[in-house]
């Protein structure tokens, strides 16, 4: 209809703007022939126009229809699709209804067996209290007739209980203990033979024993009274130079030097042999041959110092450190010379670090300087650890090699895997065979004090130290301990060598029940 009103109105535009043409055509010219002319020009326009607006009218109309059309197709499909939603949701709807329905049938249900069970509980809660009742009035008459029976109280027989469940626990504890000690024993066991095998097997050192004495050979007896010189001046000016004690005796063409300081000791061997050798003895020549002996076992010091470096591979290390190194070749420890057992030490603890994936060079350098402290420790106060950490951290070592020297005989707590592995190095370089000695007095009352102990238990039948006192083999009493009370004892008495004992390395404890059977055949 909008498209039909539009026409007419375009037509009508039309027709005015024909008149307006016509009238101005007819103001100009004025004649009346050009009049009907112009007048019969405005009828055929009129009558173009008037079939144009009629086709244009009917085409609208044809449009305004179509239009319609489509718009109620459109209207029609939104419709269906409204009626069809509106269907999914009133289905829906009923089938929620339909499940909160069954709902409320299924709540109702389960209240209903809900109190149902409530009913049989409150008559099993009362069948309980009659009972509890009931077992608690034959429990006081059972206690009745035990210690009418057993001649015991209650306290007495919750004694006895209690001493038999203390038992039990400590059976099944110690043999969980036993359990816990033998895995953790052979995994340990497992990967530390592994590696100290490899370390052992790819190094071995040498043995060098030395003492606090030194003997000097003399060419002939008339020499000691040479070395005494007149009123004993010779003998005074060589323990004042060396800070020796020289002894003199019958021993045939020797002389003995005592002194504690292996360096001092040295000196005054290599002093002697050569006033011996030159012949010349008196106290000048004494002052000039200490002081020139003096400085050759120092360099020799220094030498030695650098051929252990050298040995070792390891590179930037301060000369005055070199230097105390080297002089620990004069120096002993349990009569094990301690330039070899660092050297040694150093060794070992490359090839742990090595089997272990750490940094060897720093490993070696930590263990050839971890007995450096001996070096000067009658000069300073502390421990040989604490000193030789002092030393190593006034020359620039690396604070992880200051802590693993300080750390190797736990005198501060081990925080890092270099200070486990030269603190085991150590400890395998001077407790394999023949690295230290001890005097026979105290090594025979260790192994008395070891078999007291050992006898002082209840059970035990004999006690025997044997493997140079590296272990205790204890005999017990078959009848008296069990398995797993042996497994107790063989902790106890180690527990207490430890706490009354001082010895080098480990001590087994090997606690031995057997049992046996006899018969005869005839």
């Amino acid at each position: 209809m909008t498209a039909g009103i539009g026409v007419y109105v375009l037509v009508a535009l039309v027709a005015a703007a024909i008149g307006v043409y016509v009238g101005q055509l007819l103001s100009q010219r004025g004649k009346p022939e050009q009049e009907q002319s112009a007048h019969d020009e405005v009828e055929r326009a009129l009558a173009e126009a008037r079939e144009q607006a009629e086709v244009l009218r009917k085409r609208a109309e044809v449009e305004a229809k179509e239009l319609m059309l489509k718009a109620k197709g459109e209207v029609e499909r939104e419709t269906s699709l409204r009626r069809g939603e509106l269907s999914t949701q009133e289905q829906a709807l009923r089938q929620r209804e339909a499940a909160a329905e069954r709902q409320k049938v299924d709540l109702t249900v389960k209240d209903e067996q809900l109190g149902k069970q409530e009913k049989v509980i409150g008559q099993r809660e009362v069948a309980a209290e009659a009972a509890a009742k009931k077992a608690a009035q034959m429990l006081e008459e059972a206690k009745a007739r035990l210690e009418k029976l057993a001649g015991m109280t209650a306290d007495q027989a919750r004694d006895k209980l209690a001493e038999e469940v203390a038992e039990d626990a400590k059976k099944q504890a110690a043999s969980e203990i036993r359990k816990i000690e033998q895995e953790a024993e052979e995994e340990a066991k497992a990967r530390s033979r592994r590696i100290l095998g490899t370390a052992i097997q790819r190094y071995a050192g040498e043995y060098v024993a030395e003492r606090t004495v030194a003997v000097v050979p003399l060419p002939s007896d008339d020499l000691k009274g040479r070395i005494i010189g007149r009123e004993g001046r010779n003998i005074r000016a060589l323990e004042a130079a060396l800070g020796i004690d020289i002894i003199i005796d019958d021993t045939p063409e020797a002389i003995t030097i005592s002194c504690f300081n292996p360096v001092r000791r040295e000196i005054a061997k290599l002093a002697l042999s050569k006033l011996i050798a030159d012949g010349r003895i008196h106290p000048t020549r004494i002052e000039e041959i200490v002081a020139k002996v003096t400085d050759e076992v120092n360099a020799v010091s220094k030498e030695v110092g650098e051929q252990a470096v050298f040995d070792l591979g390891l590179h930037r290390l301060h000369p005055e450190l070199v230097e105390l190194v080297g002089g620990l070749r004069f120096r002993t420890s349990y009569a094990h010379n301690v330039l070899q057992h660092s050297i040694e030490v150093a060794f070992l603890s490359g090839l742990i670090a090595g089997e272990l994936g750490q940094n060897v060079k720093q490993a070696r350098r930590a263990g050839l300087l971890h007995d450096i402290g001996k070096a000067v420790e009658h000069q300073q106060e502390g421990s040989h650890a604490h000193v030789g950490a002092q030393l190593a951290r006034k020359y620039g070592e690396q604070p992880r090699i200051v802590h693993a020297i300080e750390a190797h005989h736990n005198e501060i707590a081990q925080d890092s895997i270099l200070d486990h592995i030269v603190d085991a190095a150590n400890l395998l370089s001077g407790q394999r065979p023949g690295a230290r000695r001890e005097l026979l007095e105290s090594y025979v009352q260790r192994l008395t004090k070891l078999e007291q102990i050992a006898t002082s238990y209840p059970g035990v039948e004999r006690a025997y130290a044997i493997q140079a006192g590296r272990e205790v083999r204890v005999m017990v009493d078959n009848a008296t301990l069990t398995d797993d009370q042996a497994t107790v004892l063989s902790r106890d008495i180690a527990r207490r060598i430890e706490t009354e004992l001082n010895y080098p390395g480990t001590i087994r404890v090997a606690v031995v029940r057997e049992t046996r059977a006899t018969d005869y055949a005839r």
